[in-house]
């Protein structure tokens, strides 16, 4: 299928929110586990997102580090690898940190715009704009201009109310108060009075309920969903109709039936990174270690082509992370519903 329309961008938001499900936000690096992803997701029958951060985009980039051009290379590789896949796939931007919104964020929606004038879609379905580092009303009113440029290229924006824990990229919370994990109901209200509810353009809200980047040891992280339960009742008494579409980051290692209750409390999208980036590596490793003798020249031999040609390990990584997209989709309610 060709890339969604931004209308059907937000087709499949309205029906997953409408549907009481989710779609996982597959963070990648390299056009391997972009392939993994959209594996995964034709594997379910499930319409997803592919996303990459700014470190994720640097990477991309090869020698010259440069996130911008990664992003860009990332979407050209998507645009042409994505049609080929039986679901919908849309690209996404994950975590830009304030301090680098204007270089990155500013290059990537004057290109989208420019598509879309000329007749096309955007280069991204959606972007993150992460003022989670700032002080709550110094990131309203940064969300609000980024808001109105992602509207003006036909583009969803992606903000952050309170702190995800851990670290993920260029965004490390390891050090924040516990207090800011958890947002609270006058945060969220506030998050409409100065973004709206879609009427000044779409957008979708990391709110935080104790969710933490990264794996963690069973019982270490609280969650607390209920919190997105009391902003969508408070919103709902203030603005009948309306309604928040929530983003789940953090989600590796959490318990399906906390999954689900969040996703009934509106998440509609939910990022997988790092159980996705141990299925990949878990693989590679396998490869290496059950082919070690082949994989190295050990003592003056030759080794084994078919063992280190990088395809051979690289199917196995890719079959593994596909899985795990797959099984992702499948915890969250997406298989099987794809709108295409």
């Amino acid at each position: 299928m060709p890339l969604p329309t931004p209308q059907q961008y937000l087709a499949m938001i309205d029906a997953a929110a409408a549907d009481r499900f989710a779609y996982p936000a597959v963070n990648v690096t390299s056009t391997q586990t972009l392939n993994a992803a959209i594996r995964g997701f034709a594997e379910a029958g499930a319409d997803g997102i592919v996303q990459v951060t700014t470190g994720g985009a640097a990477y991309l980039a090869g020698s010259s580090a440069d996130p911008v051009l990664g992003a860009r290379a990332f979407a050209a590789a998507a645009h042409e690898l994505v049609a080929a896949a039986p679901v919908l796939v849309a690209l996404h931007t994950d975590h830009v940190p304030a301090e680098k919104a204007e270089g990155f964020l500013r290059p990537l929606l004057a290109e989208s715009a420019a598509r879309v004038r000329a007749g096309g879609i955007p280069l991204f379905h959606s972007h993150m704009f992460d003022g989670s580092t700032l002080p709550l009303e110094d990131n309203l009113r940064a969300s609000a201009r980024w808001l109105q440029a992602a509207r003006e290229a036909n583009v969803v924006l992606e903000v952050e109310v309170g702190v995800v824990g851990g670290a993920e990229d260029d965004v490390d919370a390891t050090a924040a108060d516990p207090e800011q994990l958890y947002t609270t109901t006058g945060d969220l209200l506030r998050t409409a009075e100065a973004l709206g509810a879609g009427e000044r353009g779409r957008y979708l809200l990391a709110a935080t309920f104790g969710n933490t980047h990264g794996a963690h040891a069973p019982g270490r992280v609280r969650l607390r969903p209920e919190i997105l339960r009391d902003g969508q009742a408070a919103l709902a008494r203030v603005r009948p109709g309306a309604r928040f579409d929530y983003v789940f980051h953090g989600s590796s290692g959490s318990a399906v039936a906390d999954l689900r209750t969040a996703i009934g409390y509106g998440v509609v999208k939910v990022n997988l990174d790092t159980d996705a980036q141990y299925a990949f590596t878990r693989a590679l490793a396998g490869h290496v270690l059950d082919h070690w003798d082949g994989v190295l020249r050990v003592d003056g031999g030759l080794g084994d082509k078919r063992a280190y040609d990088p395809r051979a390990w690289g199917r196995k990584a890719e079959a593994a992370m596909a899985a795990r997209v797959a099984e992702a989709a499948g915890r969250l309610g997406a298989a099987g519903r794809s709108l295409a």
